[in-house]
């Protein structure tokens, strides 16, 4: 293994702050993301925490404010769900490739993982406090500290309350049976599926009921969508739209981009995903650029989980663009082109994934 529990085939983006991503064949190797090829998505060096002292702090429009320690959350209620996250810049290589994104993170199609998360349901700790139902936000703050403009801060991000009630947003102190390592918010997380990776805030120190969506700069500034003709240097930062629930994507994890691959039969194989706890329905794989299309098969559906898919297809000597794209159970599907979608922090790129191979 590599630092930080990683394959040795784990691709780092980044040393520091730590960022990677596994080979594509290999993400779809399982359905269930081993700890050693999950993505890592941070933005600060991981904080130290002294699990005797940690405390977590529940606070604002609440009735009765918490303070809990880890043996106090081990004592509640345990709850397992399968939730697969992916950051915001997932695939964001597709849009280098058609536009330049500086400063940013260059991530290919496997900024993405699917676990099994085990902790504490939100929505019971919130009624422990007594939180009433309402048009609210529950902001997450977490103990790492990141600097920005000469100021540390942690990282933070949150979620309609509504959310957090029914019971689609989870505190995890596991991640696949196991403890959470450092690298993935040691000792407490939230999951909050269906949505961008940066809601998932992680070393999570408190979590707050408030009026407002986070003013934390992830959410209220970084983390927003613009339309091509923005630039850093004409950006109105409050004009952009609050990234939240990701969209419908797939993409071809085998064969690989540039591949020389044998005429006649060849497996496709890649994953699927839908946000807002949606289930993908149906994917389409082509050999031809679009043209014409197959359905793929599909590993079993589990709400806020990826599917995997695959398809065979058969393809003569020569050059071959393959393509995919998904659907989701309320009929969404991708955008044929990237060119569109373009925007200068290289957020959301759902387009259809295509990948170049010759068959000899």
């Amino acid at each position: 293994m590599s630092d930080h529990g990683k394959h040795p085939d784990f691709i780092v983006q980044q040393a520091m702050p730590f960022n990677g991503e596994p080979p594509a064949a290999r993400l779809i190797e399982h359905e269930v993301t081993p700890l050693s090829l999950f993505f890592a998505r941070n933005h600060a060096p991981f904080p130290t925490v002294e699990p005797g002292a940690y405390r977590l702090r529940a606070q604002g429009q609440v009735e009765r404010p918490l303070s809990l320690s880890l043996d106090e959350l081990y004592a509640l209620p345990k709850v397992e769900i399968a939730a697969t996250l992916q950051c915001a810049g997932n695939r964001r290589t597709d849009l280098i490739a058609h536009q330049p994104v500086p400063g940013e993170v260059p991530w290919q199609a496997q900024a993405i993982g699917n676990a099994r998360w085990g902790g504490v349901r939100l929505g019971a700790l919130l009624e422990a406090a007594g939180v009433r139902p309402g048009d609210a936000h529950v902001a997450f703050l977490g103990l790492d500290q990141v600097e920005k403009h000469g100021a540390p801060f942690g990282f933070g991000g949150s979620v309609p309350l509504a959310a957090a009630l029914h019971g689609e947003v989870l505190l995890a102190y596991e991640m696949n049976g196991q403890p959470l390592t450092a690298a993935h918010g040691f000792p407490l997380r939230a999951v909050a599926p269906g949505r961008i990776g940066a809601r998932s805030v992680k070393w999570l120190r408190e979590i707050t009921v408030q009026a407002a969506p986070s003013d934390n700069y992830y959410q209220a500034k970084a983390y927003r969508l613009f339309p091509p003709d923005v630039n850093a240097g004409n950006v109105d930062w409050p004009k952009g739209l609050m990234l939240d629930e990701l969209s419908v994507n797939s993409a071809i994890c085998t064969p690989a981009e540039g591949d020389r691959v044998p005429a006649g039969p060849l497996r496709l194989a890649g994953y699927a995903m839908a946000g807002g706890g949606r289930l993908v329905e149906r994917v389409d794989a082509s050999a031809d650029g679009g043209t014409s299309w197959l359905q793929a098969e599909l590993s079993p559906a589990t709400r806020h989980a990826w599917r995997l898919w695959h398809a065979q297809i058969d393809l003569p000597t020569g050059n071959h663009e393959l393509v995919v794209r998904a659907w989701d159970a309320a009929a969404n599907t991708q955008p044929e082109r990237v060119a569109p979608l373009w925007n200068f922090k290289g957020y959301m790129n759902n387009a259809w994934h295509r990948v170049r191979v010759r068959a000899t």
